[in-house]
Parts: structure tokens; sequence; C-alpha cells
């Protein structure tokens, strides 16, 4: 009788809206990760603009689990809303995190696979943008949120090889010359690959909802 009465009730709508900031915010986050990996003059002011960003990420998700010890009424399974913000949140820390790695050994030049990869991110970035607002309606959205996760996780194959073609590149190149710049590279590497598994494991939340309440 319980679960009849609280499934009649009006549920907690605001998530969707932080759902929808925090994807906006990794939009942001995206573009200006790949705006470090130009390089240049202008690494240090686009390494603080993604600071700032990750800053502002954290404010929404913390309004996230606020929300939820907040509302009598979710959308959906309170474990989901929390790991579905979580993974987004962590997507926008390691973002921030390859910032800090360009700030604290000063590099100014990438490798090209590093800037593909930041492209990956843009892509996927923009998807989780495109299926977040989608869960409003789950069952109505179903189709095309499986289509969007699939593609999320086609991206971050791509971003896997990426990676290990990236990583064979700069061993067998630069770092015959000078062993540190594979140590700084093989971190900035493994950084960028967490951002694409991190959006990879959003698309695992979303599928997750879509197949419990669709």
């Amino acid at each position: 009788m319980f679960h009849f009465i609280k499934s009649l009730m009006p549920k907690e709508e605001k998530f969707f809206d932080l759902f929808e900031a925090q994807a906006a915010k990794a939009m942001e986050a995206a573009q200006s990760l790949r705006k470090v990996l130009d390089g240049g003059d202008a690494t240090a002011d686009n390494c603080a603009i993604l600071s700032r960003q990750e800053e502002e990420a954290d404010h929404i998700s913390y309004e996230v689990m606020q929300a939820i010890r907040r509302a009598f009424i979710t959308p959906f399974d309170r474990s989901d809303i929390k790991a579905l913000s979580s993974t987004l949140d962590d997507a926008i820390d390691q973002m921030n995190k390859t910032g800090k790695v360009v700030m604290l050994y000063d590099v100014r030049q990438f490798e090209p696979n590093m800037r593909a990869m930041a492209d990956r991110v843009i892509l996927l970035a923009k998807l989780t943008a495109e299926a977040l607002p989608l869960i409003r309606n789950v069952a109505q959205n179903s189709s095309r949120l499986h289509a969007l996760t699939g593609e999320i996780t086609k991206i971050e194959e791509q971003s896997d090889q990426l990676n290990d073609e990236g990583l064979r590149a700069l061993f067998m190149g630069r770092a015959k010359q000078d062993p540190l710049a594979f140590v700084i590279g093989s971190e900035l590497y493994d950084h960028l690959e967490k951002v694409c598994d991190r959006f990879e494991d959003v698309a695992h939340v979303m599928s997750d909802i879509v197949i419990e309440h669709a």
C-alpha cells in the first residue's frame, strides 16, 4: 500500500535541472581542456579557467547530495541519482587533474593523440548533455537513450586506442632522448583516458535507469 501511495505523490523535479547543469558544466570544462592542450602562452590561463569550472561543478554535485537528503519522493532510486551525479563530477575532476599535471610540469606542447583524445572528450560531453534531459521521460525516450549510451561506449573505445597509440609513439619518439617526457606524457594520457572512462560510467548509469524504468 505504501508503494502505491508513493507512486501517486509528486516527485522532486529539481534533480533533472541539476543533472542538466552538471552536463552543461562538463561541456564547458571539456572545451577548456581542449584549449589547454592547444598549448602555448595561454596554457596557464586555460588551466585556471578549467580549475574554476571544476569548483563550480563541485557546488552542483553538492546540491544534488543535499537534494537527495531533503526529498521524500525522487524520480528514480537514490543510489542511481547519486551515481549519476558522482560519475559526472568525477569526469570533470579528471579534466582538472589533467590541467594540474600540465601546471605542475609546466607543459606547453602536447602530443597529437592527446589533442585527439580531448576532441573525444568534447564529443562525450555533447552526447551526455543530449542524453540527460531525456531521462525526464525515460519510457518515451528509451530508444534514443539506448542509442546515445551506445555511442558513448564506442567513443570511449576510440579513446583507448588513441591512448595506446599515443603512449607507443611517445616511447618510440621523444622519450628516447628525454625519459622524463615519457613519465609526464604517460601521466597526462592516464588522466585523459580516465576522463573518457568516467563518461562511460555515466552511460552505464543511464542504461541502468532505462532498464529499470522504461
